[in-house]
């Protein structure tokens, strides 16, 4: 039975290690808190603090940045990019290689379709069309 974690080295020298999800696969750094019946597909990164509650899609490539956290029933399409301390609502669906910046608020139920860019601190909240609601 082979090992079921890798230590890779981050940009200041330090080791972090991540384990791989057992559902799915993906990379989950140790001080993240992934429920059981969450997927985190093979080739994702989840980073140490980032939260994903229960049901919630992970999709492959994507890299979930520090002290994220992922509603229930989320679902985060292949690789995009979710910025350190952004939340996805419940139900919410980011479309492929979307970028979600730091900080930046996804309402529950959105739609963010592929290849879109949320800035740093944005809130968003969109109907089911996709189509962004007034603030």
């Amino acid at each position: 039975m082979g090992k079921n974690y890798i230590d890779i080295e981050n940009d200041l020298g330090e080791t972090l290690r991540y384990r791989k999800h057992v559902n799915g696969r993906g990379l989950i750094a140790h001080g993240a808190k992934v429920h059981p019946s969450a997927v985190v597909e093979a080739g994702a990164y989840v980073e140490p603090g980032v939260q994903i509650a229960a049901g919630a899609h992970v999709g492959r490539g994507v890299w979930v940045e520090i002290d994220a956290v992922i509603g229930p029933e989320a679902r985060i399409e292949p690789h995009a990019h979710i910025g350190q301390g952004a939340a996805i609502g419940a139900g919410a669906k980011i479309g492929v290689r979307t970028q979600v910046g730091t900080g930046a608020r996804v309402a529950t139920g959105s739609l963010i379709g592929d290849d879109e860019t949320i800035g740093d601190g944005e809130r968003v909240a969109t109907d089911q069309r996709g189509l962004r609601l007034a603030a």
